[in-house]
């Protein structure tokens, strides 16, 4: 790891909770935070209780941090105050308060709701337009720029990761072309904190799915080889799921249910 000290914010969610014990042995400092109460830090760790809508506790979570690990804000959708409040205005408060530190890089977690009204027959790449499907992709799409604008402005870099879907396993059709399994988003969280120079780069979080909506092409230079399949749940998944209604957006766009 490059980087000695990390914040890692959202560390009290399912990726977080896996982010969390995957970083620790590996950096000097963790620095976790939720607005929930953490426990159980690592000898290296310091856990910190804030709300990422409280614009001014931003300044405190990154003094002497390198780089971040942003997981944090609204996991779902909402009502766009709210989205506004935490995954918004609260995410421009952290990318200023970074800039002003000194932080050198961010992974931020955005998600296939950045472009989930593309068609599920459509394979795009990650310079696509984007395409949100709800407010909670609104602030998503918004996340992406605003990382592009602190390159482009002041040269911190950072790489937003269009998440498709993150769980233990794979359970639905979709998913066999959008599961990411928690080991490849580790994978990809690590290969995005080591990369030498990244600049913004976006990337599509997947595993090694046979069939996928998105090429991963331009980002090839982040090292990410994904070793996991939702392939090997094909079975399983097509017994519960037999005759799925095409109809459906959750089967015929790519942001599935968030679409309706």
């Amino acid at each position: 790891m490059i980087y000695d000290r990390i914040l890692l914010t959202g560390a009290a969610g399912l990726l977080g909770s896996v982010l969390r014990n995957r970083l620790a042995p590996q950096v000097k400092l963790l620095r976790s935070t939720d607005i929930t109460e953490l426990t159980n830090a690592a000898p290296n760790e310091e856990l910190v209780k804030a709300d990422l809508g409280d614009l001014s506790a931003a300044a405190g979570l990154v003094k002497g941090i390198d780089a971040i690990v942003h997981f944090g804000g609204l996991s779902k959708d909402a009502d766009f105050v709210s989205i506004c409040r935490v995954n918004i205005a609260g995410f421009q408060s952290l990318y200023e308060a970074a800039r002003l530190a000194g932080v050198k890089r961010v992974v931020f977690a955005s998600s296939v709701h950045a472009i989930g009204f593309y068609d599920q027959n459509d394979v795009i790449g990650t310079n696509a337009p984007l395409r949100p499907d709800s407010n909670y992709g609104v602030a998503k799409a918004f996340g992406e720029n605003l990382a592009q604008l602190y390159w482009d402005k002041h040269g911190l870099e950072t790489v937003s990761i269009r998440i498709g879907s993150s769980e233990p396993k794979p359970s639905t059709r979709r998913h066999l072309r959008t599961w990411l399994s928690f080991d490849d988003m580790c994978q990809l969280v690590e290969c995005s904190l080591t990369a030498p120079r990244v600049r913004h780069t976006v990337v599509y979080g997947a595993s090694n799915n046979a069939a996928s909506f998105w090429d991963n092409t331009l980002a090839r230079h982040l090292g990410y080889t994904p070793k996991d399949s939702a392939d090997d749940f094909r079975d399983e998944i097509f017994a519960s799921d037999s005759r799925p209604d095409r109809d459906d957006v959750v089967n015929r766009l790519q942001g599935g249910v968030f679409c309706r």
